[in-house]
């Protein structure tokens, strides 16, 4: 019931900004209607993305699983490809500073420090 009436009231909120911009009105049934519409339509996509968890033999839902089923919509498809490719890499880009942070705690070299080292030790020998 909570989730509902999330729903029903981030419906009214668009409502609401549409109604700004488009200067039309909704009716408190139309609304109502539009949030259930909304939350029967959420059901059945997390049934549907369940069931393409489960076919794949798996318990979780991948970003994968999402983009399945954003297929029919282009643009949606290439907004969740992109938002996706945006969390892949920033998640990338956290784990290496940890990374970073975890070898300059223990006085590891990172891979990069390491070459140059390497390179350093290899020309005072030369010389």
């Amino acid at each position: 019931q909570r989730l509902k009436a999330a729903v029903h009231y981030t419906v009214g909120c668009l409502c609401q900004e549409v109604e700004e911009d488009k200067d039309v009105q909704f009716s408190k049934q139309s609304i109502a209607a539009i949030s259930e519409i909304t939350f029967r339509q959420c059901e059945i996509f997390a049934k549907d993305l369940e069931m393409f968890a489960r076919h794949a033999k798996r318990t979780t839902v991948t970003t994968e699983d999402v983009k399945l089923l954003a297929r029919r919509s282009n643009s949606l498809l290439k907004y969740i490809t992109q938002k996706s490719e945006e969390l892949a890499s920033s998640n990338m880009e956290q784990k290496e500073k940890k990374k970073k942070k975890s070898s300059a705690a223990k006085g590891e070299r990172t891979p990069g420090e390491q070459e140059a080292a390497v390179t350093e030790n290899e020309d005072s020998n030369m010389a």
